[in-house]
């Protein structure tokens, strides 16, 4: 018999990204302002994330610890195309 895999699910609201990743709902709203992170509106214009977020907060957090200001993270997300998921070589480049 063939096992069913869990469904995962591909948009997370942002209380599940706060939870995830440690933030606040509400760093989460200032990072979209500040252009870092993105998110998409359902039909009832409630934001929702898709799960690559979870990347980006993680080097926002990762950065801000370090000292580096907002501005010098969205530059170095500037470079990389809207929407776009993080490989694991761009993640540790980031990061590092």
């Amino acid at each position: 018999m063939e096992k069913k895999l869990p469904r995962i699910k591909a948009l997370l609201t942002p209380g599940e990204v706060a939870k995830r990743s440690g933030v606040a709902v509400s760093a989460l709203h200032f990072y979209e302002s500040k252009g870092l992170i993105t998110s998409i509106r359902n039909s009832g214009n409630q934001r929702r994330y898709k799960r690559d977020v979870l990347r980006y907060v993680a080097i926002i957090k990762i950065a801000q610890r370090i000292g580096i200001p907002l501005a010098t993270i969205g530059e170095a997300f500037g470079v990389l195309p809207e929407g776009h998921t993080l490989s694991a070589k761009e993640w540790k480049q980031l990061s590092s």
